[in-house]
């Protein structure tokens, strides 16, 4: 008689209940956007509370330690930390670490099409880099705008990369888990695509809060317009180039044109 093969259990796939998806989006949000949202509803209110927004100053990219050394580890450490959220995003729309390759080309993620993504890319940072100067500068004369510096870093050798990697951070962390992962999941959960557009688009002008009312609605707008693009096109790619040059251009641009 053949006894009977003791096997490991395998490993159960990613539920795909409303309660699990929900609380991948929780657990996703949670270490990233979402906590960067809380933040911000509080350094809004507690500028509102010392008085005119218009006083207000806040500043991106800072300097995290007063050596030059442990500035530039302390920034690259956090800007490597800030990715894992992006992998953790991949992850569970693959399901497992063998099927991320995939996913990445199923939600264009990948360079087979340089051109046309450097072009729509290049076209959205125009568009949306107008724009949101058009918005900083009306909200600054309402008095419902902080001012932004983009830069607090001192001149280093290595300021300039940092801030371009700072810029890929930002592009990479918002498009993919506010456009691909928060979309995707939203809409599996069974919400209809126009809630699902101004829900995420919303959220994306939350976390932008702490500089002001301006920038807040120049956000939804971005939101709203790369939503609809990425659902679209299926590709988030040109997302990612056109937030790196936004990005790009004001963490370097300014510091070199505007001192």
């Amino acid at each position: 008689m053949s006894t009977p093969s003791h096997r490991a259990p395998r490993p159960p796939a990613f539920a795909s209940t409303r309660a699990d998806l929900w609380v991948q989006i929780l657990l996703v949000l949670g270490v990233s956007l979402g906590a960067s949202a809380l933040y911000a509803v509080i350094s809004l209110s507690e500028d509102l509370a010392r008085g005119p927004l218009s006083e207000a100053r806040t500043t991106m990219n800072p300097p995290l330690s007063l050596q030059p050394l442990f500035d530039l580890v302390r920034q690259l450490t956090g800007i490597a930390l800030d990715l894992v959220p992006v992998l953790l995003a991949l992850y569970l729309l693959a399901g497992s670490a063998g099927a991320v390759r995939s996913v990445r080309r199923r939600v264009g993620l990948d360079a087979r099409m340089p051109v046309p993504d450097l072009g729509l890319g290049a076209l959205l940072f125009l568009v949306m880099g107008l724009g949101t100067l058009a918005l900083y500068g009306a909200g600054r004369a309402l008095g419902v705008t902080a001012t932004v510096t983009t830069s607090g870093l001192d001149a280093h050798w290595w300021t300039v990369p940092v801030l371009l990697l700072s810029a890929l951070r930002h592009s990479l962390l918002e498009e993919v888990v506010v456009v691909v992962f928060l979309t995707d999941r939203l809409t599996r959960i069974g919400w209809r695509w126009p809630v699902v557009l101004v829900v995420t688009a919303l959220f994306r002008g939350s976390y932008h809060l702490y500089q002001g009312i301006g920038p807040f609605l120049g956000n939804v707008v971005m939101g709203l317009v790369f939503a609809e693009l990425y659902r679209r096109t299926g590709r988030v790619m040109p997302l990612v180039v056109a937030h790196f040059l936004l990005d790009a251009a004001a963490f370097v641009g300014t510091a070199w044109f505007l001192g």
